[in-house]
């Protein structure tokens, strides 16, 4: 049952273990100036303290319009039991994958539990756990910094970013490079695939405009490329449309082939035949492709 507490009893240790959305945030703030805090905030009472675990816009808003008191759900005595409790509850929509992921990381090695006690106490696979332990494992703590303050999307980050990882050539750093770059511009995820292709993809020219911070320039040029090039014939245009294909297989194949969930024998039977043909014609593709990329270079 909720209870009334003063603000300043709350201790705000797990706040950088929730996204922030400004523009969320400022809806919200204008939401409790009219109707007040409609839903409890959520935390844990421990000896040491009361540690917030759910409400952290509620509680930044109220802190903003003055408001000394709130209301509070305690989910527990132990911070442990606060965040499985929580995490069980949650949906994927309301707590995202780095938040589960930061809380599954304190499981793991503030509070000493195995990855199958993880797993058992939220109703979790294995795989599942071990999944966002890694995820946070791959990251520097600057791209961590930038992700969670929400100045990157989350979602270009997973499903535009990471595939490049799987790519010989390209670092974590390039990775950190590229989100320091376009970190906190307030463009769409559209723009910055856009930008991520031309910054890991394209010309070096085009690499160092964005790193200098010329993004807008950087995705006219891009944008400026004619998709229905009248310039072009009828090989070309097919061609061109075959390149954007396989570009875009390519990192759906590389973001898939790590998942956990493949464990199949008929999968794996199928999946090591169709690989053996796919890397006979490797290097000679590698080769094809690479001297059609100088041609079109110096065209």
């Amino acid at each position: 049952m909720s209870e009334i507490v003063e603000l300043s009893t709350l201790e705000m240790r797990y706040e950088e273990h929730r996204i922030r959305d400004k523009d969320r945030e400022a809806r919200l703030l204008v939401s409790i100036a009219e109707r007040g805090i409609e839903e409890p905030l959520e935390g844990v009472d421990t000896p040491e303290g009361r540690f917030l675990l759910n409400g952290f816009k509620r509680y930044r808003c109220a802190a903003k319009l003055g408001i000394d008191c709130v209301p509070y759900d305690s989910l527990g005595e132990q911070e442990a039991t606060g965040i499985v409790s929580l995490m069980r509850v949650a949906t994927d929509n309301s707590l995202g994958i780095l938040e589960q992921a930061k809380f599954v990381v304190d499981l793991l090695t503030i509070h000493d539990m195995s990855v199958a006690d993880v797993a058992e106490t939220l109703a979790r696979s294995k795989a599942w756990i071990s999944m966002r332990r890694n995820l946070l494992d791959e990251m520097s703590h600057e791209i961590q910094q930038i992700l969670f303050r929400g100045a990157f999307p989350v979602y270009c980050y997973m499903y535009s970013l990471r595939p490049f990882r799987r790519m010989n050539s390209i670092s974590q750093r390039d990775i950190e490079q590229f989100i320091k770059a376009v970190a906190g511009k307030k463009l769409s995820v559209r723009d910055i695939e856009l930008l991520a292709n031309g910054y890991f993809q394209g010309p070096d020219s085009l690499r160092e405009a964005i790193a200098a911070g010329k993004l807008v320039w950087s995705i006219d040029q891009m944008k400026n490329v004619p998709e229905d090039s009248e310039g072009c014939n009828a090989l070309e245009r097919v061609l061109l449309n075959d390149l954007e294909t396989t570009q875009k297989f390519m990192q759906r194949v590389m973001a898939k082939c790590h998942d956990q969930r493949l464990k199949n024998r008929a999968f794996y039977a199928q999946a090591n035949l169709l690989t053996g043909g796919l890397l006979s014609h490797f290097e000679t593709f590698v080769q094809i492709v690479g001297d059609l990329h100088d041609r079109s270079g110096n065209a």
